[in-house]
């Protein structure tokens, strides 16, 4: 038997997701960076807009989610980590409406994904611990990982969360209360924190130090993943010798070649 060092290859569209607190311009900067990509990505919406979706089980979820929240802007209904396992079952749902095309080679962009929901439930969770929350935001994401694999590259943007807030304010035409303020900036806290724990991951594109044209190209860069390497990857559940879930091959062991 021939030992093997890396996994296969894979023909698979890459999946990226853009993430970061409601106001730093992810849709707005992501739009105008796609704009520059000579291939058109498949984009999965992130969940505030979703607002004319099809009738199936993740618009079902989302509804019920709103509904339980009462009009809060982050969906939050009172039983967070409930509510961390719905927001999952989405992100699960998502992935499946999307796998026939990054089987087919097609990039897919994916607005909030599960990054979003560990790091928001873990602030709900553990709102006056910054390290619970960190530790319980990572333990989010290797729950989610046991759902689906993770994207293979993760663009966070962030930005001074007073200047995000501002923006959000003018955007929708609202005004946070001070507790919605203070959640959102202990969630972008967060976020860059957990984006130091998988630097292979994620990429952080800062506002505070970049302007938006600057912003737009490196996103444009990012999505094109030119350093990324796909390799096949099985549902988490059947183990790593199982086919692979974009194009079907059988993956070798990466020990023995088996």
């Amino acid at each position: 038997m021939t030992a093997v060092t890396e996994l296969s290859r894979c023909t698979r569209g890459t999946l990226v997701s853009v993430e970061g607190v409601t106001g730093v311009g992810k849709t707005y900067l992501t739009r105008h960076a796609i704009d520059l990509l000579d291939t058109t990505p498949s984009l999965l919406e992130e969940f505030s807009a979703r607002t004319d979706t099809p009738p199936d089980l993740s618009s079902a979820l989302l509804r019920a989610l709103r509904e339980a929240s009462a009009g809060d802007p982050f969906l939050r209904g009172g039983t967070p980590m409930a509510e961390a396992l719905v927001l999952l079952a989405i992100k699960r749902h998502d992935l499946d409406s999307v796998i026939a095309e990054l089987a087919g080679g097609r990039p897919v962009i994916e607005g909030r994904g599960v990054d979003s929901t560990a790091v928001c439930q873990a602030v709900l969770l553990h709102p006056d611990d910054p390290a619970a929350a960190l530790a319980m935001a990572t333990a989010l994401l290797r729950l989610a990982a046991s759902y689906r694999p993770l994207p293979d590259r993760t663009i966070l943007v962030t930005d001074d969360p007073h200047r995000a807030i501002t923006r959000a304010q003018r955007r929708d035409q609202c005004v946070f209360t001070d507790e919605q303020a203070t959640f959102m900036r202990s969630v972008c806290a967060l976020f860059e924190q957990v984006a130091t724990t998988d630097p292979a991951r994620y990429r952080v594109v800062d506002r505070r130090t970049l302007g938006e044209h600057d912003a737009t190209r490196l996103i444009g860069s990012l999505i094109q993943n030119t350093d990324v390497e796909l390799t096949c990857v099985s549902e988490p559940w059947q183990g790593p010798q199982a086919p692979c879930m974009y194009c079907g091959r059988p993956q070798q062991h990466p020990l023995t070649g088996d």
